[in-house]
């Protein structure tokens, strides 16, 4: 790799658009086959997207080095001490096991100091690099860490306390809360599953979650229809939303169309009593896991099915349109080039 000097907003932008590359490539297939294949009990097919979800962490390092342009030795090592900073790997005795998908957010600022070491060091070590950069970064940056983890991780604690006050609230103002926070959740690094089951969200609170979590993926999909195309657009909804990561972070205000959606389907999810489980919160539409336990427990009547569907898929969508016009044409706070997805 090259030792062009890099500033800093390039530097996160790489880190960035790395992070939301990886989470597209590892949480899709779960999100597209997992629950189908679930619900026609293709056991194989399950296991094989929990792998790759639970791979999360290691392909995000490498997408990160990718737009590093870094060697394979760099590369490597970038995404081993990625994976181990993240936690997604405990030592129980003598067994190593995943521990979910870790901590995305700590699992990014391990990348990026690992990613500073590496360039710092570059071609310095000539043939020693072999040798000197794997055994080096590894240890000593994912030591790092793994120390920083319980404290990284406490902000997932933290939100979901948060949460957990507005399920104190009555219905229609705790379901938008509730929604308009797993809007702005399921677009940064924070796992919206995680906070969901730090607190055991459950009942309106979980369904008034997914429904957030649906109004952002209807959103994004439509802000960005123009300049992504079709299939990342359909990707925003079926996948996860969170493949906008990087867009938010470098330009906050394009959330705000899917806000001021989340709120209003938050509101009326909160008065149609739209209800989840704790292991259903933080999904949305993705996997079809929303709706589908929201009609477990309303049940499988005429009038269910047709709330289900107008909740989680026409009523996101239609009021995507709405605001992604009130935003972009009106008061021309936000542009669609926002959205613009980056595969490279």
């Amino acid at each position: 790799m090259s030792e062009n000097k890099i500033n800093a907003k390039e530097f996160f932008n790489k880190i960035l658009t790395g992070m939301s590359i990886g989470i597209v490539v590892a949480l899709i297939p779960s999100a597209l086959l997992g629950e189908l294949a679930k619900a026609l009990n293709i056991q194989a097919v399950v296991e094989i997207t929990k792998m790759a979800s639970s791979l999360l962490t290691i392909i995000m390092g490498l997408c990160i080095a990718m737009q590093f342009k870094m060697s394979p030795i760099q590369s490597g090592t970038l995404a081993i001490t990625t994976m181990i900073g993240s936690g997604a790997l405990k030592m129980n005795g003598k067994v190593l096991q995943f521990a979910g998908m870790g901590d995305v957010i700590n699992a990014g600022i391990t990348a990026a100091l690992a990613v500073l070491v590496i360039l710092y060091i570059g071609d310095k070590l000539k043939a020693y690099t072999m040798l000197v950069v794997p055994a080096f970064v590894i240890t000593f940056v994912g030591i790092i860490g793994l120390q920083i983890l319980p404290y990284v991780s406490s902000i997932t604690k933290y939100l979901g306390s948060m949460v957990a006050m507005f399920t104190t609230l009555q219905p229609v103002l705790m379901g938008i809360f509730i929604a308009v926070t797993f809007a702005i959740l399921i677009v940064s690094p924070v796992s919206t599953v995680g906070v969901a089951m730090a607190i055991s969200l459950a009942g309106i609170g979980s369904g008034t979650a997914n429904l957030g979590i649906c109004a952002a993926g209807f959103g994004l999909a439509v802000a960005g229809y123009k300049v992504n195309g079709f299939g990342t657009s359909l990707a925003h909804v079926l996948g996860s939303p969170k493949m906008q990561l990087a867009n938010f972070v470098k330009k906050p205000a394009m959330i705000l169309p899917i806000v001021a959606n989340a709120a209003v389907i938050g509101a009326l999810g909160g008065l149609q009593k739209i209800q989840g489980t704790p292991m259903s919160a933080g999904f949305g539409i993705s996997g079809l896991i929303g709706p589908i336990n929201h009609l477990n427990i309303a049940g499988y009547s005429a009038g269910s099915l047709i709330s289900t569907i107008i909740m989680f898929a026409i009523l996101p969508l239609v009021l995507s349109f709405v605001f992604k016009y009130l935003f972009v044409n009106v008061l021309k706070i936000v542009k669609e080039e926002d959205y613009l997805i980056e595969f490279k």
